[in-house]
């Protein structure tokens, strides 16, 4: 947010159509403070908690050694996130708990997940806490290394070809 004013709002947009991820676009938005009553504003400076959880997806062959990438990307993750994220976690689940919402499993380390793809191939869904400022760094950071720790075997892993 940058300003708040009687009658406005100025806030700094964070995406937005010329932009993948939730990186500052460098445009400023402007609105009436009656559009607040109708209109989400996403916020990302909450004292309490100023972290958003990201994901990184990759796609992997049905037939792929799926213990392998989970426990890769498990390394990679815990090599990165460990102790900071478990820290971050237990500030999440005390605000969690002053909530209504219930039967939510909130894990304390990175998650690794599998679901099926739009097409032909399985999503490794590598799941984690960052602070906003630093995603995007985060995720290519961590991309890089993922994909290194993942090409170190060539057999058991299919990744998508161009064909």
């Amino acid at each position: 947010m940058i300003d708040v004013s009687y009658l406005d709002t100025t806030l700094w947009e964070f995406g937005g159509q010329y932009l993948s991820s939730d990186h500052p676009s460098g445009r400023i938005i402007k609105f009436p403070n009656s559009n607040l009553l109708t209109t989400p504003v996403y916020d990302y400076s909450w004292p309490l908690f100023p972290y958003i959880w990201n994901e990184i997806k990759f796609q992997v062959a049905y037939d792929s050694d799926l213990e392998f990438v989970a426990k890769r990307m498990s390394e990679v993750a815990e090599e990165e996130m460990g102790e900071t994220m478990m820290e971050r976690v237990k500030v999440y689940r005390e605000l969690l708990g002053e909530t209504p919402v219930e039967e939510l499993q909130v894990q304390e380390r990175p998650v690794i997940l599998f679901r099926v793809g739009e097409n032909t191939w399985l999503e490794a869904i590598l799941r984690y806490i960052v602070d906003p400022k630093r995603a995007g760094r985060t995720k290519t950071d961590l991309i890089q290394k993922l994909l290194k720790r993942l090409n170190a075997r060539r057999t058991g892993l299919v990744f998508p070809r161009a064909t």
